[in-house]
């Protein structure tokens, strides 16, 4: 699974990145920072299912802290695009296709209204500008690449007959198109399947904006939420967006956390309200981090990173957090308590998420057993948030 971040330049994109992963990118107040895509590891946090085993779990990827695990996934930060990216400017092109392979996308928007069109400083922009910019962009983008073969490709369909939704899907597979999305788009709009040669540009724009919703579906990162202007320009930008989840957030916040933490100088875990500081920290450090307490989390509940990412996989993707985990046996063959947990789609099978653990778990299946339960379970079974399961081969 791959995340994208997408959004203007200077509105912490890579803060927001650096947040998540700790990865040590370029950070600036200025345009364009961010040039070459960053990829790191972020991660989910669910509730591990060690204690209701009374074993204490062994990660080999991921960690998990005070009960909660945090499950990996892949997260890519992009240089940010502006208007006529999908024409190329400012490189938006390169920057676009950096982005053909992602499952969803994460909008970060400066709410503070701190930052220009083009990323500079300035007062009083309005974010909703930003957000009908970016999906304008993206649209255009998923439109070009239609148009380059739409007119050839429509005319072969109706020649040969061939189905269009799967056809299109195989055509635009790069940009992780299923044949469902283009289903359900086709299904929304009502369009005359047999004849796509004769759409019109108005509808060939309304199928790659309704494709693009579908196959790369994005929510919004309301960042620098603690600012003078962010309420109300929340506010403001929910009322003209309501289709769109919108989750406050501030990036340098829990970057400062996270880093507090990894120093030793806090105790925290990302996505709770409060924090706790150890000895030693001088005043200057007490005051800062006090700050981030009273505007931030005192406010919003958590720095709102952590809820974001979390939306992203399990609501805006619809993904679940599986555990292997034999009925009997908690352990892997090396004596690792629960060292893997695996995010699979909502609606996966036994079968399925043999295949996923590993192809020969999955060519040799048998049947699998419900750690909690004890009972056998066939490979039909629909697999359940935090399940842990044995696969028998």
């Amino acid at each position: 699974m791959l995340i994208g971040l997408v959004g203007k330049p200077s509105v912490g994109k890579s803060t927001f990145f650096k947040a998540c992963t700790l990865a040590d990118v370029a950070i600036a107040s200025y345009p364009f920072t961010t040039i070459k895509p960053n990829r790191g590891i972020a991660y989910v946090k669910i509730d591990c299912i060690d204690k209701e085993f009374g074993v204490q779990c062994m990660p080999r990827t991921g960690y998990c802290k005070n009960g909660k695990r945090f499950v990996p996934f892949e997260l890519m930060d992009v240089a940010g695009l502006v208007e006529g990216a999908s024409k190329g400017k400012g490189l938006g092109n390169q920057f676009l296709d950096d982005l053909s392979g992602a499952n969803a996308f994460i909008h970060i928007v400066d709410i503070s209204g701190e930052t220009d069109a083009n990323g500079k400083e300035t007062k009083g922009h309005n974010p909703i500008q930003d957000v009908q910019m970016l999906e304008n962009e993206l649209d255009l983008w998923y439109l070009g690449i239609l148009k380059k073969v739409w007119k050839s490709f429509a005319r072969t369909l109706q020649n040969t007959k061939q189905d269009l939704a799967k056809s299109v899907a195989n055509q635009f597979s790069g940009l992780r198109v299923l044949e469902e999305h283009v289903k359900k788009t086709l299904m929304k709009l009502k369009y005359d399947t047999e004849k796509p040669s004769l759409w019109s540009d108005e509808q060939l724009f309304a199928f790659a904006h309704e494709l693009r919703h579908l196959s790369k579906p994005m929510l919004i990162a309301a960042n620098k939420c603690d600012k003078f202007s962010s309420k109300e320009n929340l506010n403001n930008l929910k009322n003209a967006y309501p289709e769109i989840m919108i989750i406050p957030c501030s990036a340098d916040s829990e970057l400062a956390l996270r880093e507090a933490s990894k120093a030793g100088l806090i105790d925290y875990t990302p996505d709770e309200p409060d924090f706790k500081m150890k000895e030693g920290l001088n005043e200057k450090q007490k005051n800062a981090l006090s700050m981030i307490k009273k505007n931030v989390l005192d406010v919003y509940g958590s720095t709102g990173i952590q809820k974001v990412l979390n939306t992203a996989v399990f609501d805006l993707l619809k993904y679940i957090a599986v555990f292997p985990a034999g009925a009997h046996k908690l352990a892997d063959s090396k004596g690792n308590i629960l060292p893997d947990c695996f995010l699979v789609p909502d609606g996966s099978t036994a079968l399925d998420f043999a295949f996923i653990v590993h192809t020969d778990l999955g060519k040799n299946f048998i049947r699998a057993v419900n750690a909690r339960t004890k009972q056998v379970i066939g490979k039909d079974y629909r697999l359940r948030h935090r399940d842990g399961i044995e696969i028998i081969t």
